[in-house]
């Protein structure tokens, strides 16, 4: 044997070992790290900290600096070839900037003024430090949840878990003394917190009057997290930025989001993050260009007020900062496009990321044949039909027909009543936005507790049925509605088969989608009932309107939020809680899954007419 195979065979065998284990310790401490200079910064911009404090704070940083240079390095000396295999583009561009910061301890200030003296000023920065090690705290925490996936956790509890950790981090942080006016108690700080991470925007406090405008960066913050999706962001992070991951994870991913196979996965979550960021800043823009020089703010707090609303009406929130929601006197004169353009962002944020994905691959196909006939001059006159899939055909269609349905119904019952006063066009533009925000964004533009009966019918069936799968809205969604109601009309008409649009539905779908749909039904008795115990004094229909509003994360409410006692929060908090989730995400987190068996037993009859 030669040499050199002695030593391979002797690194392998004893060497090795140790190595992983020192690095094992090392990313157990850059865990550790982490999370440390997170609590860091949330407690210097939290509190009002003294000069003692400061330094205090800033030791803490210097050691979290060491801690990631000493990680950084030893996986580039000790395991270089793993490292280069596993690191991205993007993370050798971090550790790159991570080694720079090297250039102010190794290298006096220059005397000379100039652009050396400007970059060593710009490494040497506190900004730089802080904003490349939070990047670092962020990935690393990230591919730390990811990695959880690949000890075959049930994926299920980790999506739940995931979204009660940002709640309770949510919860701190809106406790923090420069988040609040006056204060906040924490039951009314973990209700907002469950209703911003769950998109809903039920709120038990004046959100205006009790939020500095550091808490409204908190609640935005919670919006867009709970919005996009716990998992949706870490997975992201871990597979762009911190490497590759193992194959389960991407399998757990996969089905997460539901991409069509391993090799879209990463182009799907960037889609989603694209989607999202172009469609908020386009309503960002929208939204600022109608209320531009009409609401006595300046230009900073204009697009701060049209980012917060664009990001909320996307997210579904209905979260606003001003007094009375959108119903506020300065939004109901001359306004109408601003409700438009918060109608369309609830609906695109409503239908579903699969959708916009496929209208993605739609716009670009027809891209490519565009271009195709420009260099050949020939047209493909092929159908294309095939590109919408079957799940965007029944979202859309769907859609539509509640959005005409709630449209035209609101208009009718409300026109000579909360709609009086108004012009046609008011009237109209106030129907339309009444409808699409049941579905589930929670704005109001009228007080919803002067609705007439049928219209408060309207909104309880529109927020049960709520947006698409996949999305950032809540329900049973339209997709398990559709084919709850395809299946009741596969059975009035007597046929085995539930087809649709040239398509028969897989059993699991329909299977799904009518336990969904008895779930929600049974979830909401329990709560409409144990609420009606705690709130003897308030009426059946808006106690029912409360929880069909939490569960369907909607936050609509006809003013009975604030009301409630602590304990009868709390079960609202849960109910947002389990409609973020979702009914069968958390049944099955809980309950023990069965093994496929590979018998069956004789099938038997039931009795059902």
């Amino acid at each position: 044997m030669k040499i050199y195979h002695k030593y391979l065979l002797y690194q392998n065998k004893w060497i090795h070992p140790y190595i992983r284990m020192v690095l094992g310790v090392m990313t157990s401490i850059t865990y550790l790290a982490s999370l440390l200079l997170i609590v860091g910064v949330v407690y210097e911009h939290g509190f009002t900290i003294s000069g003692e404090e400061t330094q205090q704070l800033h030791r803490l940083y210097r050691g979290v600096w060491a801690v990631f240079m000493i990680d950084v390095t030893l996986r580039i000396l000790l395991e270089y070839k793993d490292t280069r295999r596993v690191f991205s583009k993007l993370t050798w561009i971090l550790t790159i900037l991570l080694y720079l910061t090297l250039i102010p301890i190794i290298f006096h200030r220059p005397e000379v003024e100039g652009l050396i003296l400007q970059f060593w000023d710009f490494l040497h920065g506190k900004p730089y430090h802080l904003i490349l090690l939070l990047l670092f705290s962020l990935f690393n925490i990230s591919n730390g949840l990811v990695r959880l996936l690949g000890r075959r956790t049930n994926p299920s509890l980790i999506l739940a878990v995931s979204f009660l950790i940002i709640i309770l981090i949510g919860t701190g942080l809106l406790m923090l003394p420069r988040c609040t006016l006056n204060g906040i108690s924490w039951v009314d700080s973990l209700f907002i917190a469950t209703s911003a991470v769950c998109v809903t925007g039920l709120t038990s406090v004046d959100v205006a009057s009790t939020f500095t405008p550091a808490g409204f960066v908190v609640i935005i913050l919670l919006i867009q997290i709970g919005g996009l999706g716990v998992m949706t962001l870490t997975s992201f992070f871990a597979m762009f930025f911190m490497g590759n991951t193992s194959l389960y994870n991407q399998l757990v991913v996969r089905d997460m989001v539901s991409s069509n196979s391993l090799n879209s996965l990463l182009t799907t979550l960037v889609s989603i993050l694209a989607f999202t960021l172009v469609i908020e800043g386009v309503g960002m823009l929208a939204i600022w260009s109608n209320i531009h020089g009409t609401m006595g703010m300046d230009m900073e707090a204009e697009l701060a007020f049209s980012a917060f609303h664009a990001i909320s009406a996307f997210c579904n929130a209905g979260f606003s900062t001003l007094p009375g929601n959108l119903g506020n006197p300065l939004m109901m004169s001359g306004h109408n496009p601003f409700f438009i353009y918060i109608s369309f962002l609830i609906i695109l944020g409503g239908i579903g990321f699969p959708i916009l994905v496929n209208f993605k691959n739609i716009a670009v196909y027809h891209l490519h044949r565009g271009w195709r006939f420009l260099h050949t001059w020939s047209w493909d006159r092929r159908s294309f039909y095939h590109l919408y899939d079957l799940n965007t055909r029944i979202v859309l269609i769907v859609t539509f027909l509640l959005l005409l349905f709630g449209t035209v119904g609101i208009a009718l019952f409300e026109w000579n009543a909360s709609f009086a006063g108004m012009s046609m066009a008011d009237k109209w533009t106030h129907a339309f936005f009444n409808a699409a925000c049941p579905r589930t964004a929670g704005f109001s533009s009228v007080n919803l507790a002067g609705l007439s009966v049928q219209t408060i019918l309207i909104y309880l069936f529109l927020m049960w049925v709520g947006g698409g799968a996949q999305s950032t809205a809540g329900g049973v969604k339209v997709n398990a509605f559709a084919v709850a109601v395809l299946s009741l009309m596969a059975v009035l008409r007597g046929t085995e088969r539930v087809e649709v649009f040239g398509r028969e539905l897989s059993y699991d779908s329909i299977r799904r989608a009518n336990a969904t749909v008895l779930m929600s039904f049974g979830v909401l008795f329990l709560f409409v009932f144990v609420i009606s115990i705690l709130e003897p004094k308030v009426s059946l229909m808006a106690i029912t309107f409360e929880c069909v509003s939490a569960l369907s994360t909607v936050g609509s409410s006809l003013n009975l939020t604030p009301t409630l006692g602590s304990d009868s929060k709390l079960l609202v908090a849960l109910l947002m809680f389990v409609g973020r989730v979702g009914l069968i995400t958390l049944m099955l987190g809980i309950i023990k899954q069965k093994k496929h068996t590979k018998y069956q037993y004789p099938s038997g009859q039931i009795i059902i007419n």
